[in-house]
């Protein structure tokens, strides 16, 4: 009977600090909370605020973490809203970057004052083949626009190669650089004439072997030589000397040429309606 007692006692006292809180909150509510109830309820909160506390240290942590939860699923929709939009404004520099190179490639064209007035045709580059045995493009006009083969191509800054192949859409270009490419120069200020040979994709042209007695420099400018019967009309920009060389005790010397053109980085090209005479 001893331990119900010390049992029971504990419960009995917590329901009369209930009871006696559910009435001071009822009272209070009502406004009649005055005189001797205004220094029961005083205690009463005196006597509740260990369990306020204890409650409040226990529940604070759970409610904390609901709130971490939807607070998370928040900030994982504002990250990917954030990065969509980072992604969407990298594909709209993108797209302005590429308009204007093509802007530029566009008005690149229209520095052709080494053609005269030899009919042209503006084509689009629309894949590339570039590999140590060929270096070639494809463009988007063919034998229907006036593009046949043996035609030569130009950019602004000089020649880039030579029609090859040609459907009624379609047409194949032999760059300077690729192995099997050939052309006839003229070396400026000498005027000295040779062939340069393409040596592979980002390699310089080669020139067939000079005498050692020819003028040429590091720097000078090399041009289609246009002689009878050449492919290719006078005039048209190849290169620049990048590299002269003698073997002692050798009677000829060799010349490296660096293509004007970056071949890597061909958009639009022209296709020069050209006859050799």
């Amino acid at each position: 009977m001893a331990v119900y007692r010390r049992t029971a006692r504990p419960r009995f006292t917590l329901l009369l600090l209930v009871l006696t809180s559910i009435t001071l909150i009822t009272l209070d509510f009502r406004g009649q909370a005055s005189g001797v109830f205004s220094s029961v309820k005083s205690v009463s909160q005196d006597a509740f605020a260990p369990i306020q506390s204890a409650a409040s240290a226990v529940t604070r942590p759970v409610g904390d973490f609901f709130q971490g939860v939807f607070h998370y699923g928040a900030l994982e929709k504002e990250n990917a809203r954030l990065r969509q939009q980072l992604a969407d404004s990298r594909a709209s520099t993108l797209r302005a970057a590429d308009a204007e190179r093509e802007r530029k490639s566009l008005l690149d064209l229209e520095k052709l004052d080494y053609i005269g007035d030899i009919p042209t045709v503006s084509a689009r580059v629309v894949s590339v083949g570039f590999s140590d045995l060929e270096q070639t493009v494809q463009i988007d006009r063919g034998r229907n626009a006036g593009v046949a083969k043996g035609m030569p191509v130009v950019v602004g800054s000089g020649l880039v190669g030579r029609v090859v192949e040609a459907s009624r859409t379609r047409a194949t270009i032999l760059l300077v650089s690729d192995p099997s490419f050939a052309v006839g120069i003229r070396l400026d200020p000498s005027g000295d004439v040779g062939v340069a040979h393409g040596q592979g994709q980002s390699k310089a042209l080669s020139m067939d072997p000079l005498s050692k007695d020819t003028p040429v420099n590091v720097g000078d400018v090399v041009t289609t030589s246009g002689l009878q019967q050449s492919i290719f009309p006078p005039q048209i920009p190849v290169g620049k000397v990048l590299s002269v060389s003698t073997e002692p005790g050798a009677l000829l010397k060799t010349v490296r040429i660096t293509p004007i053109v970056d071949l890597r980085r061909l958009t639009f090209v022209k296709i020069v309606q050209w006859s050799p005479q």
